[in-house]
C-alpha cells in the first residue's frame, strides 16, 4: 500500500506541474467559476457539448497542488463521457474523497476500477479541510454542464 500511496503522490504532483487541458475553450457551451474563499483557490471550467456528450472540457485558474491536479485529472476523465456519466463519476469521486464511501478492500477495488487514476485522491478523506480543494473544479464542471454559473464550494 505504501508503494501505491507514493505512486498517487507522484501522479498528483505531475498533474500539478503539467496540468492537462489548462486553457479556455472559445466555443464552449457552458462555463462556470469555482472559488474557495477559505484558501483562495479559483478555477474557471469550460465544457463544449456535442448533444449529451462532453466533447471538450478545460480549466484555467490557480490553486494548491490538490485542486489543480484534481481539475487536470477531471478534464481527462470526463471528456467523451455523457453528462450523466460525468455526474455519476463526480458523485463517486466525492464519496471517496469525503470518506463516505465504504472503503473495505472490495470497495477500494471497485472505486479504483470506476475512478481509475482519480483514486489517487482517496487519501484526501483523512484531511477534511482538503476535500474542498479536491472537489472545487468538479463543482464548477457540474455548474458549467447546467448552463454556467458560479460555484462556491
Amino acid at each position: 500500500m505504501k508503494d501505491l500511496d507514493e505512486l498517487y503522490q507522484t501522479l498528483i504532483l505531475e498533474h500539478n506541474r503539467s496540468p492537462r487541458n489548462f486553457r479556455s475553450i472559445q466555443d464552449a457551451t457552458g462555463e462556470a467559476e469555482g472559488r474557495n474563499p477559505l484558501c483562495g483557490d479559483a478555477f474557471n471550467v469550460w465544457v463544449r457539448l456535442d448533444g449529451e456528450t462532453i466533447a471538450d472540457v478545460s480549466f484555467l485558474g490557480r490553486g494548491c497542488a490538490i485542486s489543480k491536479a484534481s481539475a487536470s485529472m477531471m478534464t481527462a476523465a470526463v471528456r467523451g463521457k455523457s453528462i450523466g456519466e460525468a455526474r455519476a463519476l463526480f458523485e463517486r469521486f466525492r464519496e471517496v474523497v469525503t470518506g463516505k464511501a465504504l472503503m473495505d478492500e472490495p470497495a477500494r477495488a471497485e472505486a479504483r476500477k470506476l475512478l481509475g487514476c482519480l483514486s489517487a485522491f482517496s487519501g484526501v478523506s483523512a484531511y477534511p479541510v482538503r476535500v474542498k480543494c479536491a472537489t472545487l473544479a468538479w463543482h464548477a464542471m457540474r455548474a458549467a454542464l447546467e448552463g454556467g454559473a458560479k460555484s462556491q464550494e
